[in-house]
Formats: structure tokens, sequence, C-alpha cells
């Protein structure tokens, strides 16, 4: 008779139904005889009830829906694992009532959630469930300026873009992420909807080894609208180089490593002048072509083979090369542009030439006693000029 007795509460144990309180297949254990075995007739459920969403079973669930709580009791153990027995992160809140993950889980992903608590006796309530997450329908691209494993001057803005509005905003500044070999500390800043960009509080220090850490896929950008990227992508930090360019002197002077050097060039004339303050090398151009009424300017000029080109903001302005005049260190004639002596065709032995082999994207070059107002800050990578307070 104590067998069959026994036999009915391993029973009653292993098939709890919800009247015992928890949620999912749940267990709720019965105090012990002195010699270790259950004592007929005195299985009592836990008072402790389990509750985990989504619920089992469930299909197209966001990765952030998942969260376990417990009334009733305290939450002892809960072990999160997707298809591949992979552990998903998290921690039971101070007070034992709540469990969330640490982030968002993976799309497209089976999970297992294995739950226990307790009540005030001691007697545990326990719960199984599983589901699956969704898979993004829709998706929205995300494209930066940084190459895998290049080097960058120490004013190296990162800029991302997206092709679709961006909604929310935050949990996207959560999707990506800095890790520097020095400890520096990176912040993003959005412009717009679609364009957010990252940097440090002062200029890298040389040699910064930086990756960032893109963890988008599961993020949703926007309702029903999730990142397309989970990756790593490291850069360096090269040697400093700071050029000034000074619009009353027509001088520029450039600080590498310690050292300077002045150079003779000629800034934008009166009528058009240079931007002012902080900007970037974008890009490096041996040879490129320079219409004017790309930027306005109407007929003004066509110049097709431009030498030595460094784009420093959207809008167009460059240092660069000019074999076509000789105004250097003497006065300002450009449409806005920094412009040193070169040749035609371009020389690597012209100043410019010189300059250029010696720059990198990346590098600063600031313009100042210019009677043009300072650069907008989304006019390039010209993020410099916005204070850290407000970044």
């Amino acid at each position: 008779m104590a067998l069959v007795m026994g036999g009915v509460l391993l029973l009653t144990a292993a098939c709890n139904d919800d009247k015992g309180g928890s949620s999912g297949d749940s267990a709720a254990s019965a105090p012990a005889d002195a010699n270790g075995s259950a004592a007929p007739g005195a299985a009592k459920a836990s008072a402790a009830v389990l509750a985990v969403e989504p619920k089992d079973g469930a299909q197209d669930v966001a990765p952030n829906a998942l969260q376990v709580s417990v009334s009733k009791g305290k939450l002892t153990t809960v072990e999160v694992t997707d298809k591949n027995g992979k552990p998903v992160e998290g921690a039971i809140t101070a007070d034992g009532s709540g469990w969330k993950p640490a982030a968002a889980l993976a799309v497209g992903m089976a999970y297992k959630v294995n739950a226990q608590a307790k009540d005030d006796a001691g007697l545990v309530a326990a719960s199984t469930t599983s589901f699956t997450t969704l898979t993004p329908e829709k998706k929205v691209s995300t494209n930066d300026n940084i190459a895998d494993g290049a080097t960058y001057g120490v004013g190296m803005i990162v800029s991302v873009d997206f092709n679709k509005d961006v909604k929310n905003k935050d949990a996207v500044l959560k999707g990506i992420t800095f890790e520097t070999d020095n400890g520096t500390v990176v912040k993003g800043h959005w412009f717009d909807s679609r364009r957010v960009d990252f940097r440090p509080e002062e200029y890298w220090k040389p040699g910064t080894k930086v990756t960032i850490k893109y963890r988008l896929k599961s993020v949703e950008i926007a309702p029903g609208v999730y990142g397309d990227v989970d990756k790593d992508e490291p850069f360096t930090i090269g040697r400093s180089m700071i050029s000034t360019a000074d619009a009353k002197t027509h001088q520029m002077t450039v600080e590498r490593d310690g050292k300077s050097t002045t150079l003779p060039v000629t800034l934008g004339a009166d009528a058009t002048p240079s931007w002012g303050g902080t900007m970037v090398i974008m890009d490096k151009e041996k040879v490129t072509r320079m219409n004017s009424q790309t930027v306005g300017l109407g007929g003004e000029y066509d110049i097709q083979d431009v030498p030595h080109a460094m784009r420093l903001t959207t809008s167009g302005t460059f240092l660069h090369g000019n074999y076509w005049s000789n105004p250097f260190g003497k006065s300002n004639g450009s449409h806005g542009c920094i412009s040193m002596q070169d040749v035609k065709g371009g020389s690597d032995s012209s100043v410019a030439g010189k300059f250029y082999n010696d720059s990198m994207v990346g590098d600063v070059v600031k313009i100042v006693n210019t009677k043009e107002k300072t650069v907008s800050p989304s006019n390039g990578l010209g993020g410099w000029n916005v204070s850290w307070a407000n970044w």
C-alpha cells in the first residue's frame, strides 16, 4: 500500500496542473519523512505563482518580450537557452520578483526557459516553457564610413547612416557600442532620424585600437523594422596631424606628432569665404573634377583635373592642389576651398603633393579668421564643433 501511495505522489509531482499555482510544466516539492521518502498524503503545492511571457509554444515573439516573474515567492533559478544550448545572460532582481535578459534575444531563434521559485515555506514551483522569436520581414540598411582594419587620423568621427527613419534611437545606441584598448569613452549624436555620429570627448590618442560592435539584428529600429547587422568592425588611430589654415595670414600651420611646419595657402575670397571651425578629411582623390554648378555657383568654374583633392565637407569644401593660379601666402582667391601650390597632373614633390601623401582620412583641418560662420556639425564630419555637453 505504501508503494502504491508513493507512486501516486510521484505522479502528482510530475503532472501538477495549473491549480498548483505555477505556469507551464511545473512541480511542487513535498515534505519528506525521516528516511528521505515522500510522506504519504503530505503532498502540498507551492504558493509561489510563476509567470513567463511569452506563453509556452508562442511564435513570432518580439526579441525584447521575454520576462519571468513570480508572486507569493521569490525566484531562485532562471535558465534560458537557445536551440544550440547557448545560455542567455540575465539577472534576478534584488527582491527576487523578476528576471529579464541582459539584451534583446536573437531573431528567428527557438528558446527554452526553465524557472524555479520558492514560497515562504520553502516549497518549490517550477516552470518549463519554449517559444520562437520572429523572423523580420522588414530590415533597415546600415552603413558607416569605416573600413575593417583601416587606420585613421585623430579627428576621425564614425558616421552611421540608415536607409529608413529610426524611431527607437535609444535602442539603436545600445546596439552600437565601442571597445577601446585604452578606455576611451565614445558617445553618439543624432543629426536626424537617419544619421548618428560617434566620437570621444577629445581627439583620439594616437595608436588607439577601436572595435565597433554592431548588435542590431534583434533591435526593432522602427515598428516592425529591424536592424540588418551583427558584426565587429576594428580600426586603428594613427599618428596625430592637425592643420590650421589662417584666412588672415594665408598660411597653414601643420602640427604632426609635435613638429610644426607652415605652408603658404589661399582660402575663400571675400565673396566666397571659407567655412570656419573644425573639419576632418573625409576622403582623398589624386585627381577630381570640380564644377561650380554642383555647389550652386552657376558657371563660375569647371576644372576637370584638380590634383591632390581632400574633401572636408559634404557641401564641397576641399583642401587641394592648384596649378592655375599663384595667390599662395599672398591673398585669398578661392571659392571656399583651401588650396596649395601644385602642377598640372599633380606632383609628389609639390607643396600639395607632399601634404597629400602625409595626410590620411580622419586628419583634423581647422580654418580661423574667416568672415564665414562656423561649418555645420552635420556638414561632413564637423561634429567637433559641438561641445561634449551637447553631444
